[in-house]
């Protein structure tokens, strides 16, 4: 590109768009691949030998012939044992006794091993012996004495004994601890039925609401869609309160009044139970992708089959099933990532079958193991880029559109075997959705679910109800309903930032097209195909010491959470913008800068309000994720800056779920009031989009029929 004043402008925006997109999206997401590979932990023998050796030789020679000839001689029966055993490693020469056996036993065949050794052997003994035992028992003495020489980062190196390199060993871990391979076993395994669950019951509800199998397919779409808006663990939470060990199903109906099972062992938890909520909690992702496949698809083909004398099911498998394969490819991935990702579900229906992605939240939360943490999320991409290169494969070469008016429903009708079947199915599905959103409303109003239910306003003041821990204080910062208006200020901050940037990044790589506007764009829509949960472990990574610097640590405050979800779903608002650019004619912005309108100007009073739709999108979008994700944010959450996403989660599992219950009832309405607000601004905006495009048209025009009259003479 050829640097002139007239794109000046341009070059400096699409800069600037580059690095905020490499800052806090590429940055995050590659410090957790490096970290992988960090190994940290106790040095190796060999190299605390070389670290040993050169302190050592930061001692005078008499001082250090000294102090080491009075260390060694004054050993331990334990600490000779240790040191000679070392020794002989350090030396090549095999370790022949038991280590496992007492010191006293080891000791007598330590004798025996040292006055068989070979004269060549005796002399590499005799000289790795004094390091070892300094090594092993006397390195923190050392370092002490020879601090002012080694300096602090080599003082701490050699008081420590640990180190920081770079290896495979994380990656390694996960094939040698058991609890890791049992949680990988349980991952791919849960992932794989929730794969064919989901996608099966997404394409059977989506086919009936688009092929006529549903009465009111409007109203049935809006129910299925509910649970995008809804907290990521409400599912689980209801579906515990139901069929739990004090489920309202299982405890109070089936076991204390009907007493047909026992509810401590006849529940919902376990490996069916996390299926039935992923499902659950899925399928609506996977119905949009189905949903906008088939609201597309061409009625003429299935009239078409018909006129050729094929059965419906024979239409069915052979025209709209193929006619579907680019969404099932693209749920079939979708699901199996989710699936892989999720800990919340799991963690809460699971008890005692471990899958990665909880060992992942152990492991960050608990140890603090950030590198095994950042080793298991990159083993948790492979087996679903796996699938998706396995699925590209199959019928790639194969077209999958159709001539003709595409949108268009059959004239035929169903069967009414089929009608009846879709139709019990989706309203199967639609009261399931509606029973979580009235067990959790019904958990918010009684007094202790399970056991006492006389009705209480409790969960919703700032006081609470007396029941449990209540009294005592503990957790008490999470219980009242302070924390949904602590997300909703955050999120309010990062919504109208994401959405405008959202239209700015969209705008450099649509219109301003600088070189690399496709790795641009790449980067804007990593957040979309990376687990919520590895965005979130980058953010962790990167900004607790960003580029070492202490002074632009984020972690701990609330700044990083608006970022991690302004840059976590800012590609909702980047791929409208370029969807409402790629139909908008460029000669608009041509005339305005005829006009003398510079880059800002054309932006501000030309392309934004014609993008309106664009931009309320995506700040709806990352309002409302602002609200109910959970993934990324439950690492960077801190004791003063908690969501109230995380603090469902928390009581969730700790079985409070009136306090669940109110919190969710009102991050959903708060949802459905954003949603709800949005409509009614974009109906009017569009009016008057469509109205400033035609004014713009038409000053185009003339702005064109005055350039072509000829000069006057």
């Amino acid at each position: 590109m050829t640097v002139s004043a007239r794109n000046f402008p341009g070059i400096v925006l699409s800069a600037i768009v580059a690095a905020v997109l490499v800052l806090f999206i590429a940055y995050p997401l590659g410090t957790v691949l490096v970290e992988s590979f960090v190994i940290r932990g106790p040095m190796t023998l060999e190299r605390m030998s070389v670290v040993t050796t050169n302190a050592l030789d930061a001692m005078p020679p008499l001082e250090r012939a000294a102090t080491m000839d009075r260390w060694v001689t004054t050993a331990t029966e334990a600490e000779t044992v240790d040191a000679t055993a070392a020794a002989f490693e350090l030396a090549g020469i095999p370790v022949t006794w038991d280590r496992k056996a007492a010191y006293s036993d080891q000791s007598v065949r330590v004798a025996a091993a040292v006055s068989a050794l070979s004269t060549d052997e005796r002399v590499g003994f005799d000289e790795a012996y004094p390091i070892a035992h300094v090594a092993l028992h006397k390195r923190v003495a050392l370092a002490f004495k020879v601090k002012d020489a080694l300096g602090p980062a080599g003082f701490d190196e050699l008081r420590l004994g640990s180190e920081t390199r770079f290896g495979l060993d994380n990656y390694l871990e996960v094939t040698r601890d058991s609890q890791l391979r049992t949680a990988a076993f349980n991952s791919l395994k849960l992932a794989f039925c929730a794969m064919l669950s989901t996608v099966s019951l997404a394409f059977a509800l989506a086919y009936g609401v688009n092929f006529g199998g549903v009465r009111w397919p409007g109203v049935t779409r809006a129910v299925l869609l509910t649970p995008l808006v809804a907290p990521p663990v409400l599912i689980a939470t209801a579906t515990v309160m139901l069929f739990g060990r004090r489920g309202l199903a299982t405890y109070t109906f089936l076991d204390q009044w009907l007493g047909m099972i026992d509810a401590e062992k006849s529940n919902i938890y376990g490996f069916a139970g996390v299926l039935i909520a992923q499902t659950l909690a899925f399928m609506p992702a996977a119905f949009i992708v189905f949903d906008n496949v088939m609201r597309k698809h061409n009625g003429n083909l299935d009239e078409a089959s018909a006129n050729l004398g094929a059965r419906h099911a024979q239409t069915f498998s052979r025209v709209t099933v193929p006619m579907a394969w680019p969404a099932i490819k693209r749920a079939v991935v979708l699901v199996f990532i989710l699936s892989l990702t999720d800990f919340g579900n799991p963690m809460l229906l699971g008890h005692d079958m471990p899958v990665l992605a909880e060992l992942i939240y152990d492991q960050i939360t608990a140890f603090q193991n950030t590198p095994l943490a950042a080793a298991i999320c990159v083993w948790l991409l492979v087996p679903s880029l796996l699938i998706y290169l396995m699925l590209e494969s199959v019928g790639r070469r194969k077209r999958y559109a159709s001539t003709g008016a595409g949108g268009r429903r059959s004239e035929l009708a169903l069967p009414l075997g089929w009608r009846v079947a879709l139709s019990g199915l989706t309203t199967t599905v639609a009261l399931v959705i509606l029973a979580i959103y009235v067990t959790m409303a019904l958990g918010a109003v009684v007094r202790v679910w399970g056991v006492d239910w006389s009705f209480t306003l409790g969960y919703f003041t700032a006081t609470g109800v007396d029941v449990g821990l209540a009294g005592t204080g503990y957790g008490s910062s999470e219980r009242g309903l302070g924390l949904v208006w602590s997300s909703v200020s955050l999120a309010v901050i990062a919504a109208p930032i994401g959405g405008l940037l959202g239209i700015v990044v969209g705008y450099v790589i649509e219109r301003l097209r600088p070189p690399g506007a496709n790795v641009i764009f790449f980067i804007a829509l990593a957040p979309a195909i990376v687990p919520g949960i590895i965005f979130g472990i980058g953010y962790i990574i990167a900004f607790n010491l960003p580029f070492g610097i202490k002074a632009l640590a984020l972690t701990g405050t609330s700044a990083i959470l608006v970022l991690n979800i302004l840059f976590s779903n800012l590609f909702v608002g980047v791929l409208a913008a370029r969807a409402a650019l790629q139909g908008l004619d460029p000669a608009i912005e041509e005339a305005a800068e005829g006009l003398g309108a510079g880059l800002v100007s054309r932006f501000a009073r030309v392309i934004l309000p014609m993008l309106r739709p664009a931009l309320l999108l995506g700040t709806l979008y990352v309002f409302i994720d602002g609200l109910t994700t959970l993934s990324s944010v439950i690492f960077l959450v801190s004791g003063n800056h908690k969501l109230a996403s995380v603090a469902i989660f928390n009581h969730a599992t700790s079985g409070e779920f009136g306090y669940a219950g109110a919190k969710s009832l009102l991050l959903l309405v708060l949802a459905l009031s954003a949603m709800a607000l949005v409509w009614l601004l974009d109906n009017p905006a569009n009016n008057r989009a469509r109205s400033f495009g035609r004014r713009l048209q038409s000053l185009t025009e003339r702005l064109r029929a005055v350039l072509a009259r000829p000069e006057k003479a």
